[in-house]
């Protein structure tokens, strides 16, 4: 599966952006997708992730409430829908294919190769 991350850019707080990754090759509806970000001089984070079939949806919860993840296996793209974006969700946003939505990093498999989100105050 390869991936491809679209959509980051500079936001004023309180804005809202859109994540796509769109995946090609093996059957993208057979991957749970997760997006995570890594902030400059921070450790990669979990952010949201989901189900193959869309079905379930984990947050967290620094995100939580803020942030949608969905999927259109009919499009092989998983987005991320942003809001009320703070200057701390500041980072580089990958998406990520793997067997189960998991939170933790080493679960994925495919690796997009980064968005840039900046938000500023």
């Amino acid at each position: 599966v390869q991936l491809q991350a679209s959509g980051g850019g500079l936001v004023q707080a309180g804005g809202s952006l859109r994540l796509s990754c769109a995946a090609s090759g093996r059957r993208f509806n057979n991957y749970s997708m997760g997006w995570f970000r890594q902030a400059p001089g921070k450790e990669r984070e979990f952010v949201a992730a989901i189900s193959p079939s869309g079905g379930s949806t984990y947050y967290a919860d620094s995100v939580k409430g803020r942030f949608t993840i969905s999927r259109d296996n009919a499009k092989n793209t998983v987005s991320l829908q942003m809001n009320s974006l703070k200057p701390e969700d500041t980072a580089v946003y990958f998406c990520a294919a793997g067997p189960r939505p998991d939170t933790t990093q080493r679960t994925y498999n495919y690796w997009g190769q980064g968005t840039l989100v900046t938000v500023s105050s």
